[in-house]
């Protein structure tokens, strides 16, 4: 089979009758199996809020140097804040790109005797002094991605016979989104550069939006890289691992990674994270008969290391491999 695009879904066919909510959880089904990466349309995401998200975005990174190193990631135990270009690794090699952590803001975790590594990662944001509009775009942006993430969990479930309420006891209470907002400076000229190396996603689903008449994304399908440029009015939906784990590798977490604008351009992407509690383990699906038997079991990690049932495991890994510097700071007991 070739594939020259993402497929496309609409959102809205959720709510259009129950034949149709069932077509469109099948093809949801089927292009998470199959590809591991849609594009969703029909999100009821205000295009005022995209826009603000976008505008809000801009300006933080045109801050002055000094502004956005105020909130430098190495001050945050949590990973949370900005960070500088070649300041994180992916697949062992430097991205390209600028950025600011956000994370659900509670109070942070004091660590001891008995209290799991990963509970670091709980904790308060850092925010630009300049830009106090900035904290309410960006979480009421994390509460509307968070509803919509629930939904399409709710309707994979459905369609691999599991029952709808499969995964609200890992993300009611205490879920764990992450959002990040990344400027990929233009470096490509005009060879490729590297401007996020290749990856799965580590957590369990992943909405990206990505600046009006940008590409760069690439998704891995049978051996190739398949452009997926911004198609408007959607997000990029693909699943992680924790995904992947739930279903015996029957739902595909799939390799992607970005490439470098051109020289004198640049791209603001936007990747929100559903993830959920810390402390929370996947649930294994109580997959029916007929995609059970068509599961894959789970992918190879590019570093080779397992999936790990726990999220916050995985989580504190990942930090700890993209962000050394953060961990020099606050965390040099847990290397070695």
């Amino acid at each position: 089979m070739t594939l020259d695009t993402l497929p496309v879904l609409d959102f809205s066919r959720l709510k259009a009758g129950a034949e149709e909510a069932a077509r469109f959880r099948d093809e949801l089904r089927d292009a998470m199996h199959e590809v591991g990466f849609l594009y969703l349309a029909g999100h009821g995401i205000p295009q005022e809020l995209t826009d603000s998200m976008l505008e809000v975005s801009r300006r933080f990174f045109d801050l002055p140097e000094e502004e956005k190193l105020a909130v430098e990631n190495v001050r945050s135990p949590q990973f949370r804040g900005y960070t500088r270009v070649g300041g994180e690794l992916t697949d062992g090699a430097i991205d390209w790109r600028e950025q600011i952590d956000v994370g659900v803001e509670r109070e942070a975790v004091p660590t001891g005797p008995g209290v799991a590594d990963y509970w670091r990662l709980e904790g308060p944001n850092l925010w630009p002094g300049s830009l106090p509009e900035m904290r309410g775009i960006v979480s009421e942006w994390m509460e509307r991605l968070s509803a919509v993430s629930l939904e399409l969990l709710r309707a994979l479930a459905l369609s691999l016979g599991a029952p709808e309420d499969t995964f609200d006891a890992a993300f009611a209470a205490r879920a764990f989104p992450v959002l990040k907002i990344v400027r990929y400076p233009g470096e490509s000229n005009p060879e490729p550069k590297q401007g996020v190396g290749s990856h799965r996603d580590g957590g369990v689903l992943t909405l990206l939006l990505v600046e009006p008449g940008k590409g760069g994304l690439q998704v891995e399908y049978e051996g190739q890289w398949i452009d997926a440029p911004q198609v408007p009015g959607t997000f990029v939906v693909n699943i992680g691992e924790m995904l992947e784990l739930a279903t015996n590798g029957y739902l595909k977490a799939t390799l992607h990674r970005v490439i470098s604008p051109l020289r004198g351009t640049d791209r603001i992407s936007i990747p929100f994270f559903y993830n959920p509690a810390l402390d929370a383990t996947m649930p294994q699906l109580a997959v029916s008969e007929e995609f059970q038997s068509k599961a894959r079991g789970l992918s190879v990690d590019p570093t080779n290391s397992p999936i790990l049932e726990t999220y916050g495991d995985n989580a504190l890994r990942y930090r700890i491999r993209a962000h050394p510097n953060v961990v020099e700071e606050h965390h040099s007991d847990l290397v070695g």
